[in-house]
């Protein structure tokens, strides 16, 4: 089964909606090497409406230009890359396609798919927020930058149910970037102040 991998970077209150000004002074060879191990990972890409139109009009010229990012805007334009949209599109990246009919059936059918090695998911927030409630996210990796944004779209939306994680990997970059990796969790056993009181201050 293929792994579908939500990537974004985010800010220390949870932004996920991302600022030039708060994130690009943040990028350095660590973030880069990041980034690469996890387009690496995956085969598809699924990207929402507003991200493909993003990476569609910068990196096919930056391909075409020879620079020292080529190499990667190479790699993104030989992907296969499934796209999310409530409207018809004309693609003119290579390998671009829509997704047909539902999401979660189309997410799911691509996480089965043993042909597959993994679905990664750049930034595309409302995509992720669909998967995870959908519970079809198996990955969280989320490179968060040492600053409360204090506007912009949060990852995590408003809803009834928690979502637990479990940390699967941490590595803390010398900006003050911190790399997490989550994985979906079972919910802890209920627990209330009487069973932790021992374990407070004062109690050692």
């Amino acid at each position: 089964m293929a792994k579908v991998i939500s990537t974004l970077f985010v800010s220390a209150d949870g932004v996920a909606e991302i600022d030039p000004d708060w994130h690009f002074p943040y990028f350095d060879e660590n973030m880069g090497r990041a980034v690469g191990e996890d387009y690496d990972s995956a085969d598809v890409l699924l990207i929402g409406r507003e991200t493909y139109d993003s990476f569609a009009g910068a990196w096919p010229d930056r391909e075409a230009a020879g620079g020292e990012d080529a190499p990667f805007a190479k790699q993104l334009g030989d992907v296969r890359k499934v796209v999310v949209s409530r409207q018809p599109l004309e693609f003119s990246w290579r390998n671009s396609e829509l997704i047909d009919g539902d999401l979660v059936e189309a997410v799911t059918a691509l996480r089965a798919d043993p042909a597959s090695k993994g679905v990664l998911i750049p930034g595309s927030i409302s995509v992720v927020q669909q998967l995870l409630a959908a519970g079809l996210v198996d990955e969280l990796r989320l490179l968060v930058h040492p600053v409360a944004a204090r506007k912009g779209r949060r990852l995590f939306d408003d809803g009834d149910t928690p979502y637990h994680l479990r940390v699967t990997a941490t590595e803390a970059f010398p900006t003050g970037v911190l790399r997490v990796i989550y994985s979906p969790a079972a919910a802890p056993a209920a627990v209330g102040y009487d069973e932790v009181k021992e374990q407070g201050p004062g109690e050692r």
